[in-house]
């Protein structure tokens, strides 16, 4: 059984192999195997696009980066039309509590792609930040702002 979670249900195309579940991956292209954490990413990546109206077009999941020597994957990433990265989400399982050391996670993230908009959300609690690396500080949000053509 698939956990409930605080975002809307969407009609994700679920299939049970021998007791594994997966889904399609609309944004992947494949079939995924849906893990607790995988269960929020593809909630959010729907709620990006049908509440917040991003386009899919412009959202890469689990994209590589490199912190100093080590190779680091982002949950998920929103790009503008410009090739910009604007949001960048952390996932974590619902049974995952977020606290600092989630936020220190994406901000060690945010180091290398300085965007301006954070989220982390283990599908239970959802956090939004937004930064200003100009001068150097950031203030919570209570919502996530939707998507604006040509920002």
């Amino acid at each position: 059984m698939l956990q409930p979670l605080n975002l809307p249900p969407y009609p994700f195309k679920i299939s049970d192999d021998e007791g594994t579940l997966t889904l399609f991956d609309e944004i992947r292209k494949k079939t995924i195997i849906i893990t607790p954490e995988e269960w929020v990413r593809q909630h959010f990546v729907q709620y990006l696009i049908r509440q917040k109206n991003y386009p899919r077009s412009l959202i890469k999941l689990e994209g590589g980066l490199k912190l100093n020597t080590l190779q680091k994957r982002t949950d998920i990433v929103v790009f503008n039309p410009d090739g910009q990265r604007i949001l960048m989400v952390e996932c974590k399982a619902p049974s995952v509590t977020i606290d600092q050391k989630t936020f220190d996670q994406i901000a060690r993230y945010n180091m290398v792609h300085k965007v301006s908009l954070l989220a982390v959300s283990n599908g239970l609690q959802h956090y939004y930040c937004a930064i200003d690396h100009e001068n150097c500080t950031y203030r919570f949000i209570e919502e996530l702002p939707g998507y604006v053509k040509g920002v």
